[in-house]
């Protein structure tokens, strides 16, 4: 079994073990340290990642990890392997219920990071020094923006036929094929020739039960198809789609929504209504083409061109 070495700490088969990385100070001089921890089967096998809170608003992500974490805690058997979990990774944003860092950078556009660099970078720099040479696999759990809900989704480029694979036993609604971005941790754990999924379900600042379930059971169901867990949960069918496009407000007004996400539609069906506070103007918003609604925009004040309704296309 390899041996794993997280900030010079050696972890054997059959630990656990809990790590605190220093990262900063606060202006206050309060030290904050990145939580890690370290479940290992004495079997060998592969090393799993399991995080949230990349962006530090996206909460549902940080409790779909933790509930992960308790489960094993709990008793929930790792037959081989290690899994690493998490659960924050961006305290900062956390602690002031932003997606970014107070400079504004963004975590997920970051990488590799440095050592002495920004905030932002230097928790890069020990995700891409420290965990991504360990880890062979990885699920990173996010949610929408700001009033922006996803429907339970698993993205992964399908030029990576490994983590499509590894998608296809996740298991839940929808796969959507979504190219690597520069930067990201999901590219740069692909550059080290690693596989990172990223779930998306429920948006930032709220707790969605379904979307938290929907993340612990795939990940129960990824695990399961590693041979990491002897069972998991009945999986979804999931449908795939090879790209996906948001329809824009093409006025301001009122957003009145008339589908929900999951559903599907066809070309040409009236998906909403913009009006304007008095009842007279009504300009219907019609799908341009037949897909999948697996993102809504829930403001209900819009201005022309925001992002309303995401549509996946199979």
């Amino acid at each position: 079994m390899k041996e794993l070495v997280i900030n010079g700490v050696r972890i054997r088969p059959g630990q656990s073990m809990n790590i605190e990385i220093a990262i900063a100070k606060l202006p206050t001089h309060t030290l904050i340290d990145l939580p890690i921890f370290i479940r290992s089967s004495k079997e060998d096998g592969p090393v799993v990642l399991i995080s949230g809170g990349v962006h530090g608003d996206e909460i549902n992500g940080v409790v779909t990890a933790k509930r992960l974490l308790e489960e094993v805690d709990e008793g929930l058997e790792l037959i081989k392997g290690t899994l690493i979990f998490i659960p924050l990774v961006n305290i900062y944003g956390f602690l002031s219920n932003s997606r970014t860092f107070p400079d504004g950078r963004d975590l997920n556009r970051s990488f590799p990071g440095s050592k002495k660099g920004s905030l932002a970078g230097s928790i890069a720099y020990i995700l891409s020094s420290e965990i991504i040479p360990q880890i062979d696999f990885g699920i990173d759990f996010h949610t929408g923006g700001r009033m922006l809900t996803n429907f339970p989704q698993v993205r992964v480029d399908y030029k990576d036929k490994v983590a499509v694979e590894l998608a296809r036993a996740f298991g839940t609604h929808y796969v959507v094929n979504s190219k690597y971005i520069e930067k990201s941790f999901r590219k740069e754990a692909f550059k080290a020739r690693k596989h990172i999924l990223v779930f998306e379900g429920g948006e930032s600042m709220r707790l969605d039960e379904y979307g938290i379930e929907e993340g612990v059971n795939g990940t129960k169901r990824m695990l399961a198809s590693l041979g990491m867990l002897a069972d998991a949960p009945a999986p979804q069918e999931s449908v795939f789609l090879k790209e996906s496009s948001w329809v824009r407000a093409k006025a301001s007004g009122i957003f009145n929504s008339s589908v929900k996400v999951g559903e599907s539609v066809k070309k040409g069906q009236i998906l909403a209504r913009i009006s304007d506070p008095y009842g007279h103007v009504k300009i219907p918003v019609k799908a341009p083409t037949n897909g999948h609604i697996i993102g809504m925009n829930n403001m209900p004040v819009i201005n022309a061109g925001d992002a309303l309704v995401h549509i996946g296309k199979e």
